[in-house]
């Protein structure tokens, strides 16, 4: 999936360029529409009793981006046995260069905050994950 991203005023600083940390945000954005677009939407899982927080996050910067850019987010899953969801980010501008490759990892949590395996607990959302993952 391609989720697109223009570059607002306020993600820039005093040098023009878009801030770091905006990068992470347009990450969740495209991971939000990601999940919509499979029929997972976060509201959904939530209903389920499924809380999914980050556990990591890796961003490489590669070219900077500026106010009005519209930035090209790809956002695959590359990994998912059940427990934890890795997906890839890769964030090119207009001309196709790769300002960012990145990934975050996610687990899977009750309403307690405990883990949970969804392949044991909910193989109907495990079977729409599991069709996502990227082959290698």
């Amino acid at each position: 999936m391609i989720y697109k991203h223009k570059v607002q005023y306020y993600e820039t600083d005093k040098m023009g360029i878009t801030h770091h940390s905006n990068y992470i945000r347009w990450m969740e954005e495209a991971r939000v529409a990601y999940l919509d677009s499979i029929n997972l939407s976060y509201a959904k899982l939530e209903e389920s009793g499924i809380i999914s927080p980050v556990a990591s996050v890796e961003c490489n910067y590669k070219k900077t981006s500026t106010f009005d850019d519209v930035i090209d987010i790809k956002i695959s899953v590359t990994e998912f046995k059940g427990v934890k969801l890795k997906l890839k980010y890769e964030m090119t501008n207009a001309d196709g260069e790769l300002c960012c490759v990145a990934n975050s990892m996610h687990c899977f949590l009750n309403a307690e905050g405990a883990l949970i395996n969804i392949k044991k607990e909910y193989p109907d959302i495990y079977d729409i994950l599991s069709n996502e993952v990227e082959s290698q």
